[in-house]
């Protein structure tokens, strides 16, 4: 259930690109709480941030499957944390040159970021569970970074096919998860997975609240 905080916050939500990165030279350390966005391409993960954003153009959304190759940083206030928009996968038709520039920057990102405190892995709502999308959520898993699976184009779902598919993202996930529908088109889904970013945010700020600082 969606808090009144958090509709609250909703409400005066701001979301502004800050940062574009391509290579690994322009990594840099953000002190801020960051979650990432990943999914396969065509999956719907710019309409689902435009959404999120109430902004039709914020992210860009292009005719060709696996054409954005930016990190993409958006700061959100209030709240002061980033949405980190991953490049899709699933689509390799890209000199290996720059896959593997690319292999880097993913790698560094997820190994090396101690400020990433969560997933959004978006998925279809329409297909069962695919390869790539399991392996994004073991190396989640592998280095301990909370996963909020999110089904996308839920309005193109009937209930049953709802219901198959979510049964069987439980099973790879395990009897705790319970992935989010949600629709960019009649917006299901939206107020609740501003609910869920808030808390993973705020779990974060009370973790570093309550830590023990060191005494000179």
């Amino acid at each position: 259930m969606t808090s009144p905080d958090t509709l609250e916050k909703t409400r005066h939500t701001t979301v502004s690109l800050e940062k574009t990165i391509y290579t690994l030279g322009q990594m840099e350390k953000i002190p801020e709480p960051q979650i990432a966005l990943a999914g396969r391409s065509n999956v719907g993960k710019s309409s689902l941030l435009n959404c999120m954003t109430n902004r039709k153009k914020l992210a860009k959304i292009s005719s060709v499957p696996g054409k954005t190759r930016s990190l993409n940083y958006y700061l959100v206030q209030p709240g002061n944390f980033y949405l980190v928009d991953l490049p899709g996968y699933g689509y390799a038709k890209r000199p290996k040159s720059e896959r593997n520039v690319w292999g880097n920057v993913m790698e560094h990102f997820f190994t090396r970021n101690k400020s990433l405190v969560g997933l959004i892995l978006i998925l279809d709502c329409r297909l069962p569970p695919q390869t790539m999308d399991m392996e994004l959520v073991a190396m989640a898993q592998a280095i301990s970074v909370p996963l909020l699976p999110v089904l996308t184009k839920a309005d193109k779902c009937n209930q049953r096919e709802r219901t198959v598919t979510h049964r069987a993202w439980v099973d790879v996930l395990g009897p705790d998860a319970d992935p989010l529908f949600f629709s960019s088109k009649s917006r299901q889904g939206r107020a609740q997975l501003w609910n869920e970013i808030h808390n993973l945010v705020q779990a974060v700020t009370s973790d570093l609240e309550q830590a023990p600082t060191d005494t000179l």
